[in-house]
């Protein structure tokens, strides 16, 4: 008897998506309700799994800006929906048990990351300086 293929396992999805988490400077790791859930510079939370309590699917829950969940649950209501309890906040959520882009969601991850990172860290993560260059200053160093 033929069996569908079955996608990555619980596991191998919380390791991937730690991994991509971790890359990103002074993310700290907690558990919520026995899953990873990610924060930066003791702040709260900017995305986390969970499985589904109606049908143990596993979800990426993360913080976006203003618009954009309405958005992406229109354009790809099979991918996105809005998740219980922090949805009313913006928050969307990513079904994982689908075809996933990785490279997609390392960068919804670096997008909610940046929301809840000081803006320090986010300034430094770019190679930006965090000040202004004083009046003086000029491009070619004189």
């Amino acid at each position: 008897m033929d069996h569908p293929p079955r996608g990555p396992s619980v596991d191998d999805l919380v390791d991937r998506f730690r991994d991509i988490c971790l890359a990103l400077p002074g993310v700290e790791e907690r558990l919520n309700h026995g899953m990873p859930t990610f924060g930066v510079a003791k702040r709260p939370a900017f995305c986390n799994l969970h499985e589904s309590p109606t049908d143990g699917r596993p979800n990426l829950w993360f913080k976006a800006a203003p618009g954009v969940q309405a958005e992406l649950v229109e354009q790809e209501p099979d991918r996105f929906f809005v998740p219980p309890y922090v949805g009313p906040r913006g928050w969307v959520g990513l079904r994982l048990d689908v075809d996933l882009d990785w490279d997609e969601v390392a960068g919804v991850v670096e997008e909610c990351w940046r929301l809840t990172a000081p803006r320090r860290l986010v300034a430094k993560h770019d190679g930006i300086a965090a000040k202004l260059q004083s009046p003086d200053d000029t491009l070619d160093g004189r």
